[in-house]
């Protein structure tokens, strides 16, 4: 858990790069924390109260970089910070520049070399939580990048509030780990909505069926953990549902989705990689042995 500044805390002077939705909540998280902020934006008009608040907006990239001495980039794809920096590299002499942009992690790595290559220092960053939580105990925010440079941003960053993790020096491990959590959130999502069409074309009401669909929800947290373990350790006990049992349950969801006319596209390629498990033996075993089956099937 870290804190926000407080009267013994130097203030640093904090550029934020990008004004939607994020880039606003953090750059008024900063100002909350009374660090001096510049913004920009590439539209402009975007800052909302922020100038009202005590920002300062720059006229040009190049005025934004030069005005702060952490640069926070938060904007639409990690091409954007590029093509947003490209024409702006003079000046980073005792700066840091923290990505917080969301992306993949090659991309990640990649633009850890072109700053290293601009003898710009670099740190890469994944926000997990939404806007609104930025500056408050709910903020949870991952880093990734040299250690000196997180450290050398770690007191500033303390304004964004809530947790902050540094996962290492290897740039892309942030990215990693919210693509990994991202996935869970989209499948999860993808889920939630067939369900409730699917529930739907057999005649039940929706708010009936959210009773027990979140007792479903509900069993996610603990399986998420046993299964971490089983990797871990390479054992994939059946004793609670096996491959196997999946196999005919997804079948069932398949066929009567089918006579709805309902989409079954990502039920078909999860069927799949349970079929193939099954195929190689494997249908005894736990859930979690399926992960074992998705790296061999990913790969050419």
């Amino acid at each position: 858990m870290i804190e926000t500044s407080d009267e013994n805390t130097p203030f640093t002077p904090v550029t934020v790069l990008g004004l939607g939705p994020m880039g606003r909540a953090l750059a008024a998280a900063f100002l909350k924390a009374r660090h001096p902020v510049t913004v920009w934006n590439r539209t402009p008009g975007k800052a909302g109260d922020l100038l009202d608040r005590g920002a300062v907006a720059a006229d040009s990239v190049q005025d934004a970089v030069e005005a702060g001495e952490v640069i926070i980039a938060c904007l639409i794809d990690y091409d954007a910070v590029r093509a947003t920096l490209e024409p702006s590299q003079a000046g980073w002499e005792n700066r840091r520049l923290v990505n917080l942009t969301s992306g993949e992690p090659a991309q990640a790595r990649q633009m850890s070399l072109w700053a290293s290559s601009h003898g710009i220092d670099y740190l890469d960053g994944a926000i997990l939580t939404p806007a609104p939580a930025i500056g408050t105990p709910s903020a949870t925010v991952l880093f990734s990048g040299a250690r000196d440079v997180y450290e050398s941003a770690q007191e500033t960053m303390a304004a964004m509030g809530g947790t902050a993790v540094h996962l290492g020096d290897e740039p892309g491990r942030a990215a990693a780990y919210e693509v990994a959590l991202l996935d869970i959130f989209a499948t999860s999502v993808n889920g939630i909505v067939h369900a409730f069409a699917l529930a739907s074309a057999e005649g039940i009401e929706p708010e009936r069926f959210a009773t027990f669909a979140t007792q479903i929800g509900g069993l996610l947290p603990e399986m998420i953990t046993r299964f971490a373990r089983q990797i871990q350790t390479g054992r994939y006990p059946g004793d609670r549902s096996t491959i196997a049992s999946a196999a005919s349950g997804i079948t069932h969801i398949i066929n009567t989705a089918t006579i709805h006319g309902i989409d079954v596209g990502m039920l078909t390629a999860a069927k799949g990689i349970i079929d193939q498990a099954v195929g190689d033996g494997y249908g005894p075993e736990g859930l979690a042995r399926l992960t074992t089956v998705l790296h061999r099937a990913g790969r050419p």
